[in-house]
């Protein structure tokens, strides 16, 4: 029987940013970002894949941070939610957000905007029923949905894609 590594070093490119950093085997990637790294716009939920709250972008698509574990992601591009504005400056998919109240609680935000950001990269112009697609991996227990639909689509509206 061989012996499993304790950690291993990985790394990674976050936001634009090379990381080199030693992690164990079994930590999830979502808290590899939350913890080590301190990107804390990427939020716990579930833990189980279902709710999107952990949403970020590896190699340009939208996965759930929460069902990675960091070691799988060694080599890898990652955008989290405060990479989608480098300059601190909103996205229009993010001002799209505030000006169509698509944020309560505000919980679910950042994965919503990763998931909503990642279809307007694929697709400038969705159709209401493409958003709704687009989001489904997403739970949002305040909003209904609607004005975050509304806000997408004013996004892509306005010829923002993130």
């Amino acid at each position: 029987m061989t012996a499993v590594a304790a950690s291993r070093l990985i790394t990674v490119e976050i936001n634009g940013v090379t990381y080199e950093h030693e992690v164990p085997a079994r930590r999830l990637l979502v808290h590899f970002l939350r913890d080590d790294l301190a990107l804390t716009g990427t939020h716990i939920g579930c833990d189980t894949g279902n709710c999107g709250a952990c949403t970020i972008h590896l190699n340009g698509e939208p996965v759930k941070s929460c069902m990675l574990l960091a070691v799988q992601v060694d080599g890898a591009s990652i955008t989290t939610v405060e990479g989608l504005a480098p300059d601190g400056e909103l996205t229009p998919l993010q001002q799209a957000f505030s000006e169509a109240h698509a944020l309560q609680c505000g919980y679910c935000t950042p994965g919503m905007l990763m998931s909503a950001s990642a279809l307007l990269e694929r697709n400038p112009h969705p159709s209401e029923e493409e958003v709704r697609i687009a989001l489904q991996g997403n739970i949002c227990r305040c909003t209904g949905y609607w004005n975050i639909i509304e806000a997408v689509q004013r996004a892509a509206l306005s010829g923002g894609s993130a």
